[in-house]
């Protein structure tokens, strides 16, 4: 589950201790408890000095298991940006016009790409150029919703799921029981302070139903956040002298579904073909929005399988069973297997009970607000 170049990396998480949620940090091999030091991920991450912090050894790295490694962050807002990569951005579409049925989708496919594929993949989301391309495709009525936030000055950003939902390495990841058409979305997930800070990167799964957002966009809540539909981690790994935004900017994410009748699946999320910069999309989502125990902000995937499973023209979509693998050396791996939000673990560890958890522990100090 670990970067490459683990040893030269500050890498955070959380674990499930028997007294409850614990921040922890990889050191020597070992992973250690820093909850006395910073109760919370985003207290921890609001610190300078994290490669240096002391703490009660939990065990070897090599002894986690899914039962101890949670996603690796609690209290913060868990956003996402979509539409940000050309491919993603014309498969959007083919969602929209083939109204969420995955049987109509190949038809779609071939034309609409050889009317839009070159014109988004060269232009820069906001420009000038842009926008005499957004002039000409809607008087060939070709404009979409879809590539209004693909190359118009706003990007899409909307929230993925609820604060402490998310599933780490190891669990079960849900698509909804309801959803014929779907796919995982394998992704690098920016993880961000109070004071707008990018301090550093996770991988992340946003598990996407696309025959419900096919047939309305206003039923994105719906395709995105479900139970168990968000996947974090392994662990999130700090920016430092051995990794940087640049690092972020050019890390390939690799993808394979291994399905339980043998499927097999590869994919891949080049982040130098994204059409705006993370730190934009950063700021996009920072723009009139305060987040005062930070947030963790996917950054979109070109990953969109056509490849068909059973039936021609069909397409891919998820089966229960399937084993789900998304890997970059800096980032290490995430493996989650699907199933559906309704069989997935109940989300039952809320805020409150975090609260009551941290307080019981005597790990909450008094804060004095101005």
């Amino acid at each position: 589950m670990l970067p490459t170049d683990w040893n030269q990396a500050i890498l955070v998480g959380r674990v499930l201790r028997e007294a409850g949620p614990s921040p922890v940090i990889l050191r020597d091999g070992s992973v250690w408890d820093v909850s006395r030091e910073a109760p919370t991920v985003a207290d921890l991450l609001e610190r300078d000095d994290i490669a240096n912090l002391s703490g009660e050894r939990v065990c070897a790295i090599e002894d986690l298991t899914a039962d101890m490694l949670l996603a690796p962050i609690d209290l913060q807002c868990v956003k996402a940006a979509g539409v940000t990569f050309a491919v993603s951005a014309i498969e959007r579409v083919i969602e929209e016009r083939a109204r969420g049925d995955s049987g109509a989708a190949a038809a779609i496919r071939g034309d609409l790409e050889a009317k839009v594929g070159s014109g988004i993949r060269s232009v820069v989301p906001g420009s000038p150029e842009a926008a005499n391309l957004k002039a000409a495709l809607i008087e060939a009525g070709m404009w979409s919703q879809y590539l209004e936030v693909a190359i118009g000055p706003d990007a899409e950003v909307f929230t993925k799921a609820p604060v402490l939902s998310a599933v780490g390495w190891g669990a079960e990841i849900g698509v909804r029981s309801d959803s014929d058409w779907n796919n995982p979305e394998p992704e690098v997930v920016v993880i961000v302070d109070s004071t707008g800070t990018i301090r550093g990167a996770t991988l992340g799964n946003d598990v996407n139903l696309r025959d419900f957002e096919g047939r309305s966009a206003l039923l994105l809540g719906k395709a995105k956040d479900n139970n168990a539909s968000t996947s974090l981690g392994p662990f999130i790994r700090v920016f430092d002298a051995n990794f940087t935004m640049d690092d972020v900017r050019g890390a390939e994410i690799d993808l394979l579904i291994e399905g339980p009748e043998g499927y097999r699946l590869e994919g891949a999320n080049k982040m130098s073909q994204i059409s705006r910069d993370p730190t934009e999309l950063v700021r996009q989502a920072l723009s009139e929005h305060q987040y005062p125990d930070g947030f963790a902000l996917f950054l979109g995937t070109l990953f969109a399988p056509i490849q068909d499973r059973d039936h021609p023209g069909r397409g891919f979509t998820h089966k229960s069973g399937d084993l789900v693998s998304i890997s970059s050396p800096k980032l290490g791996k995430l493996v989650n297997r699907v199933t559906t939000s309704k069989a997935a673990a109940p989300w039952a560890l809320g805020i409150r009970d975090l609260m009551r958890n941290l307080a019981d522990r005597g790990l909450l100090a008094q804060k004095i607000f101005a």
